[in-house]
């Protein structure tokens, strides 16, 4: 695996195949303090929780279940269908479910957090539907291609503005704040200039990271430049660490920004500039209108 989050969610998978912390802790040669640090930083990356409780038999919520279908399509290999349980398969499958309307969604995952409970609320109502997810979609590139090549019908992503040329529209804005620890010089500052901040190292997500990109985009458009990056990590918990110890300032937006605000000495530096927000846009497939589903549920995302 070539980095922590990816590392992350493959002990996601393990975890629903071996339905409990301690057995997935021996299957895969680690401790069981080593796996819930994990599941934590995941769930915190994602903006919600993927298990009921962490403590015998695990269970999935119903947000872990939808993530654990979208892992399945990415996969390729695993059942269709997860059991509210994380338990290891059963040997013989369940009797074949009557043909429903499959609906793809692709946003990112913090984004389904946002509206998990609408799409939970819409399946129910609609029997004959089910929604899929794809998680991977970030930016407007990724979201213009996922519907071209009808791997989606709806999608989600992030912007600084109304991309040209493609048609979506404005969901609602995530505000870009700048986070340090109660150790960090900056901390007790009533205001904090450009200047200060340029001369100020940074801690930053993995360079491969989609949300690195957006952030930096966003930086970058409030000419806002930070110090060079003295951490790039996925590891949440080692971000957290490091904010801690004042090695740095992290920039953050969304559930992740949320969850640090919540955090014992950790906080948001008071900015004499203000900087841009960025943008959650809805954008549907090209033969949206042919399917009344499709534009009943985007109508509804937006209730």
């Amino acid at each position: 695996m070539q980095s922590p989050s990816l590392r992350q969610l493959d002990i996601f998978a393990q975890m629903v195949a071996a339905g409990s912390v301690a057995r997935c802790a021996d299957m895969l040669g680690v401790t069981a303090d080593d796996i819930a640090r994990d599941i934590g930083s995941l769930e915190m990356r994602l903006g919600y929780r993927l298990f009921e409780d962490m403590s015998g038999t695990v269970r999935l919520t119903p947000a872990g279940r939808k993530t654990a279908q979208a892992m399945t399509l990415l996969s390729q290999d695993a059942p269709e269908d997860w059991d509210e349980t994380a338990a290891p398969p059963k040997a013989l499958p369940p009797p074949p479910a009557p043909p429903r309307k499959t609906i793809m969604l692709a946003a990112p995952a913090p984004i389904f957090g946002h509206f998990q409970e609408a799409l939970s609320a819409f399946e129910a109502a609609n029997e004959d539907i089910a929604i899929t997810l794809d998680l991977q979609v970030q930016s407007v590139t990724d979201a213009a291609a996922a519907l071209r090549e009808g791997r989606a019908d709806i999608a989600y992503f992030y912007a600084l503005e109304e991309p040209s040329g493609f048609a979506s529209r404005y969901g609602w804005s995530e505000p870009l704040s700048l986070y340090v620890g109660a150790a960090h010089p900056l901390a007790q500052a009533d205001s904090v200039s450009r200047d200060d901040l340029a001369v100020t190292p940074m801690l930053a997500l993995e360079r491969h990271n989609p949300m690195r990109h957006i952030v930096e985009d966003a930086l970058a458009r409030g000419r806002v430049q930070l110090g060079a990056p003295v951490l790039e990590s996925d590891d949440m918990f080692a971000v957290m660490t490091a904010l801690r110890a004042g090695k740095g300032i992290f920039a953050a937006f969304g559930a992740l920004a949320r969850d640090l605000g919540r955090m014992d000495g950790i906080g948001r530096l008071p900015l004499d500039t203000q900087l841009p927000a960025i943008e959650v846009r809805q954008a549907l497939g090209p033969r949206a209108a042919e399917t009344p589903a499709v534009e009943a549920l985007a109508e509804f995302l937006f209730l």
